[in-house]
């Protein structure tokens, strides 16, 4: 099969970024296949970028350049916004080419993405037919101009049918699929098939379990890094905190002040799994709605049981008291009783439970069993 992979890189990497790049790298063992990539840019070159976002010709022009020089069987788009937009839909349907895309995320419903808005769920948008709430409270880049237009964009492409179009469409979670299906999106249920991440099998031993616990993501509020922060600044563990953010200098300053708070800065792939495979147990402690975590599929498949705040997508992986346990969303207190409690298992319980997480890999999110998915998917697309 003849597959061209369209993205759209943010300016930050993120999780849509390595699945685009995992899935091209498998479907690659076997089926034909291109990438057409785009990128988002500072400066004046982001901003035509985004004021053309409802309708960029320059976009689709490229498009349609990549389908009559490839000319594939089935286009699969992962990222639209913002350097590409939903008129790119319209692009590849022009030339009647099944057409399948990933929900990484929730912006088709609101300018947040993740359903979030100054440390609480925001689901507002999701029966609104239009975000006017989202658009005053300006959550996207903290501005109603720039939340107005991404929300006009979305709208007017939904008014159109714009998104109508897409033959099948990747959630990567029930819990997104029924979010998206309560939306005024108004997409026939039969378009929704679900699909989670996955990574390669890993090529290095798992390593002895050191006394640690660890954070890898995004240094920002909707991620939670507060809650873990101020848990081992009250509690008595340590925390080893893998990324980079906005809220680096705090945190900076935290581990300035504490020995048991260590920042590790960004990380390599190969450097994360390393920490991964040698801490007790990895803290997720985001406050948001999100697709599908890699780097929960990450610490699974190192054997390591992770904390989680039970939320979304983490409540369709986890199985508490199994594979991790479960706090309060944005409970300090319950993140550190948590904590507490995985401390005072036995070594058998713990390497129990690191064992529970690498059958749930093994089950759910290696190589073999979502490239069967996937390619299901598109069997179903081209009907």
């Amino acid at each position: 099969m003849r597959i061209l992979v369209v993205h759209n890189f943010y300016q930050d990497p993120g999780g849509e970024d390595e699945v685009f790049r995992l899935e091209k790298a498998m479907l690659s063992e076997t089926e034909e296949v291109f990438e057409l990539t785009f990128s988002n840019k500072k400066g004046w070159a982001g901003w035509i970028q985004f004021l053309l976002y409802p309708y960029n010709f320059i976009a689709m022009r490229r498009i349609k350049a990549a389908i009559k020089q490839f000319k594939p069987d089935l286009v699969h788009i992962h990222n639209l916004h913002y350097a590409i937009g939903p008129a790119g839909i319209k692009a590849v349907k022009k030339f009647k080419i099944p057409l399948v895309m990933t929900l990484h995320n929730f912006r088709l419903i609101c300018p947040s993405a993740t359903l979030f808005n100054n440390g609480n769920v925001f689901l507002d948008s999701v029966k609104s037919d239009f975000p006017w709430k989202a658009v005053k409270l300006g959550l996207f880049s903290n501005s109603i101009i720039k939340t107005f237009w991404l929300a006009f964009a979305n709208w007017a492409h939904k008014k159109m049918g714009t998104y109508n179009l897409v033959d099948q469409y990747i959630v990567l979670t029930d819990f997104a699929r029924k979010i998206y299906l309560s939306s005024t999106l108004n997409i026939s249920e039969q378009k929704f098939s679900l699909k989670p991440n996955f990574i390669f099998k890993l090529d290095f031993p798992n390593k002895p379990k050191q006394d640690y616990f660890l954070y890898v993501g995004r240094l920002s509020e909707e991620k939670g890094i507060r809650i873990a922060l101020n848990a081992a600044l009250k509690g008595d563990f340590k925390l080893s905190i893998a990324g980079d953010g906005p809220l680096k200098n705090e945190l900076l300053s935290a581990a300035a002040q504490n020995k048991n708070i260590v920042l590790l800065g960004a990380l390599s792939k190969n450097e994360v799994l390393s920490q991964m495979s040698s801490c007790s147990a990895l803290v997720f402690p985001s406050i948001c709605f999100e697709g599908m975590p890699m780097s929960i599929i990450e610490a699974f498949a190192c054997a390591t049981p992770v904390i989680a705040s039970n939320l979304g997508a983490m409540q369709t992986m986890i199985t508490d008291g199994e594979n991790g346990l479960f706090f309060n969303p944005g409970d300090v207190d319950s993140l550190l009783g948590n904590i507490a409690k995985f401390s005072s298992l036995t070594q058998q319980s713990k390497l129990q439970m690191g064992a529970n997480a690498k059958l749930a890999y093994e089950s759910s999110y290696t190589e073999k069993e979502n490239k069967n998915i996937l390619m299901q998917i598109y069997s179903k697309a081209m009907q």
